[in-house]
């Protein structure tokens, strides 16, 4: 996944030059470990218990040689790896999540794989009132993987101080 030069919660972004980023890579989040005890955790807690994230056992003779992380649990990791990467703007009070125009899950990962998360600035909406709905178009790939695991057009409300 490409490097977004200005990735990182270190700066702040002007609300301009926040809208002048449109089109480009606004982050680029550091690599999260999916254990089989988080894919447990996450089965037990949403009642997904499907075998092919649970047991160990009979998923390695299934279509995937293995357990593979919950595509939800992989899509719920966007808010981590959103607050790790994107810088804050100047002015925003809060952040909300708004949802999705659009979920892929693309390809499997495997329990125990690192995934990360690359954030671009996809649209910024004025609403008026002070509140911006922004549309992130997000990449989460897990480590050496050939092609993206989830693709997604996250939206979220800015909303100002």
């Amino acid at each position: 996944m490409p490097e977004a030069a200005n990735a990182g919660t270190d700066r702040t972004l002007s609300l301009e030059d926040f809208r002048s980023s449109v089109g480009t890579i606004v982050g680029v989040s550091s690599w999260h470990r999916l254990s089989q005890s988080a894919i447990d955790k996450f089965a037990d807690i949403t009642g997904d218990l499907q075998y092919i994230h649970v047991d160990e056992a009979r998923a390695k003779d299934g279509p995937f040689g293995g357990t593979i992380v919950h595509g939800m649990l992989s899509l719920s990791m966007i808010s981590a790896m959103f607050y790790e990467a994107v810088p804050p703007v100047e002015g925003v009070a809060m952040s909300v999540n708004y949802g999705f125009d659009k979920v892929r899950f693309l390809s499997p990962v495997p329990s125990g794989s690192e995934l990360n998360g690359s954030f671009t600035l996809a649209a910024v909406e004025d609403r008026g009132k002070g509140q911006y709905l922004v549309r992130y178009t997000v990449s989460m790939q897990a480590k050496g993987a050939a092609k993206p695991a989830v693709h997604a057009e996250w939206l979220v409300l800015h909303v100002m101080t």
